[in-house]
């Protein structure tokens, strides 16, 4: 079976014959004889004859010319983005000394029968330090800090907040450095003077003393019932978490406060005590994104003309940490020679001779240098600089990959491709966010249109939808509305999934 022609226009000659005479009653009302015999309507009939064979070939124009038109509007298709989910990776016990799991760590899902692994990606290096309770303090609701860590050393009991307890009131767990993106494990011996609460809802929340003031910590367990037992609490440590001051104490501080309890839920009657406290780094959690890592690849050497194109090894390239950086190895004065970066841009319209511009298409691989054109005058003029002949071109790094395939569930990377040590453990603790496929050709056809009528400026609604659509091509769904009351005039609220 042939494959479907593609149908632009479905007009054909009676509709164009009807379509003009229904603009003639409208332009030229004095125009009343619409017979075939009058010269005029056989005038109408000749151009129709005319357009339908315009229109015939047009519905002819192959998917490759359509993308070329395409290009010459400015509209290209957009690239695949990569899936992007914090990794948690467990250590089989606390360690002495750091340990250090490196960026570009891969793990994936089990290999399915038939088929092949999504595997993710590490983005920087996690540290998991080895830490231990250096400081213990107690503050009550108006601020007041006393030191509960001498206390503890000769075994007496520290009431963890003020009899009876108030909203406000927290204890204080100084580290000996920081945890930062670390999982660490809380060994509390309490007893069970705090009744009054639900053990498995009390009234508190677990901080941690970050860049940004006291941020939330995940709690994934607390083995402690409220600190009404003993057992341990084990607390994910949000990125950040710095040393401060506090008191006479240096510490990196985690605090546990207690807060105002909902009407459904029981708040304490007494404060717990606690007998003893110890702390250990047991694992970390660092993003990790659905896409391979290269580095320092060479896509070949200058010829020294305008407009040269590379192509990468890999493709699609998706966005990674920050841009993608293309070097240019350039003679340096005292001999030698030294990488030289050149910026990515979208396109060489504002680029000038001597720019170190170079443009990527994301879901080719494609580098492009810039072209030489033809002015109005017979002149000619460069479009962003040429690598002198002989340089050698490389690109600093780039990620590979991505996909609609990657946005798997929690729990599902579990496999390390490779052994790490101390690791026992792998899994992502949510589910993975932000992978699509690439746009087809299809889906920039009906886009070219509406980019041609807005031209990157936001006048109406859909406007605001379709220019938001392009700055983050992972969105699923996009809604612009009215702000509202209380807003700007003329201000407009955009709504992303």
């Amino acid at each position: 079976m042939a494959l479907p022609v593609p149908d632009l226009d479905d007009r054909r000659f009676q509709d164009l014959v009807d379509d003009a005479k229904r603009l003639v009653q409208q332009r030229c009302p004095e125009w009343t004889d619409h017979n075939v015999s009058d010269p005029g309507v056989t005038l109408i009939e000749l151009f129709a004859w005319m357009t339908e064979q315009v229109v015939y070939r047009l519905n002819r124009v192959p998917d490759r010319l359509h993308t070329t038109f395409l290009d010459l509007l400015g509209v290209t298709t957009f690239p695949a983005t990569a899936a992007r989910v914090p990794q948690t990776f467990w250590l089989s016990a606390p360690q002495p000394t750091a340990v250090v799991v490196p960026g570009g760590t891969q793990v994936s899902t089990p290999r399915p029968p038939g088929g092949d692994p999504v595997v993710f990606t590490t983005v920087e290096d996690l540290v998991l330090p080895s830490v231990t309770l250096a400081h213990v303090r107690t503050v009550d609701a108006e601020g007041t800090g006393r030191d509960a860590r001498g206390a503890l050393l000769r075994g007496d009991g520290v009431a963890c907040f003020s009899t009876p307890p108030q909203e406000g009131d927290a204890l204080l767990l100084g580290l000996s450095e920081p945890a930062s993106g670390c999982a660490v494990a809380l060994a509390l011996d309490c007893s069970t003077a705090g009744v009054g609460v639900d053990p498995e809802d009390p009234p508190l929340v677990w901080e941690a003393w970050t860049t940004d003031g006291w941020a939330e910590c995940e709690v994934e367990r607390d083995g402690t019932g409220g600190f009404n037992k003993p057992g341990d609490v084990l607390v994910h440590v949000p990125r950040g978490h710095l040393t401060s001051a506090l008191g006479r104490s240096r510490a990196a501080w985690l605090r546990v406060r207690v807060v105002e309890a909902r009407p459904d839920q029981p708040g304490y009657s007494a404060s717990p005590l606690l007998h003893a406290a110890e702390a250990a780094v047991v694992g970390g959690t660092v993003p990790a994104v659905h896409a391979d890592r290269v580095l320092g690849e060479v896509v070949g050497t200058s010829e020294g003309v305008a407009g040269q194109r590379f192509t990468l090894q890999h493709a699609p390239v998706v966005p990674g940490e920050g841009p993608v950086v293309v070097e240019v190895a350039e003679p340096q004065q005292e001999g030698g020679t030294a990488w030289r970066a050149w910026e990515v841009v979208t396109d060489f319209g504002d680029s000038g001779p001597l720019d170190r511009h170079v443009v990527l298409e994301q879901r080719t691989g494609e580098l492009a240098f810039g072209p030489v054109v033809r002015e109005p005058d017979g002149g000619v003029r460069q479009l962003g600089r040429v690598p002198e002949a002989g340089a050698v071109v490389r690109v600093r790094e780039y990620r590979t990959g991505g996909g609609a395939h990657g946005n798997v569930g929690p729990g599902t990377l579990a496999v390390l491709t490779s052994s790490l040590p101390y690791v026992s453990e792998v899994v992502n603790r949510r589910a993975a966010a932000g992978g699509r496929d690439a746009e087809d050709v299809e889906q920039a056809k009906a886009r070219g249109p509406v980019v041609l009528r807005h031209r990157g400026r936001a006048v109406t609604a859909e406007d605001f939808e379709h220019l938001a659509r392009a700055a983050a091509p992972e969105v699923a769904r996009v809604r612009a509305v009215a702000a509202g009351e209380g807003a700007q005039a003329g201000g407009v609220r955009v709504l992303v999934v």
